[in-house]
């Protein structure tokens, strides 16, 4: 699969670099809704924010210690794994996957002492937290008719348009599955990788 982008995909990672990357990975951590889900809803237990703090440890390292090239595949079934292992937890709303390839992105920019995809993090706003912004918009879908849907997936359409440097994974998800006439929901796969 593909590499991370930079020619020097395994070369050494400099000490401002990995404190970059670091702070990066919180930044980009604190805006992944499923992820903050978690922590906020204790489903690694009472001690869940230092196991997300675990996990960010944990891909600093990958991306420092370990040989590259990096490949998206290795780094998505490592979040993937650590997540069940450490919140009991199968994030299917494909955010490992969107936030994967953001790390990536941000490690390739910081081997090339090029920190502005994390400075716009820094700089940008997030109002209120992940999971009161998608509570309050599941709240809005659940009161709404047929015709607010329209307008509101053609507002979510207007507000990407106009914010072009806004993760994908601060954007909520706009369908859910939604029970059959027996009551049953389907389900989609976990991720189209397959199995290992």
């Amino acid at each position: 699969m593909a590499a991370s982008n930079s020619g020097a995909g395994g070369g050494p990672i400099s000490a401002e670099a990995s404190a970059a990357l670091g702070e990066g990975i919180r930044l980009v951590f604190g805006r992944w809704t499923a992820l903050q889900m978690a922590v906020e809803n204790q489903w690694g237990g009472r001690n869940s924010r230092a196991k997300a703090d675990e996990l960010g440890a944990s891909i600093v390292s990958w991306f420092c210690n370990s040989r590259g090239p990096h490949y998206f595949e290795d780094l998505a079934d490592m979040m993937d794994e650590q997540i069940s292992e450490l919140f009991n937890a199968d994030f299917e709303d494909y955010s490992i996957d969107e936030v994967a390839r953001q790390l990536l992105i941000m490690h390739d920019e910081c081997l090339q002492s090029n920190y502005s995809s994390i400075e716009r993090l820094r700089n940008s706003h997030v109002q209120g937290n992940a999971v009161s912004e998608s509570r309050q918009i599941a709240g809005e879908d659940d009161d709404s008719d047929s015709s607010d849907d329209d307008d509101d997936a053609s507002m979510m359409d207007d507000e990407a348009d106009a914010a072009p440097e806004e993760m994908v994974v601060d954007r909520p998800r706009p369908s859910r599955p939604v029970p059959d006439a027996d009551g049953w929901t389907v389900v989609p796969p976990r991720r189209g990788r397959g199995s290992n």
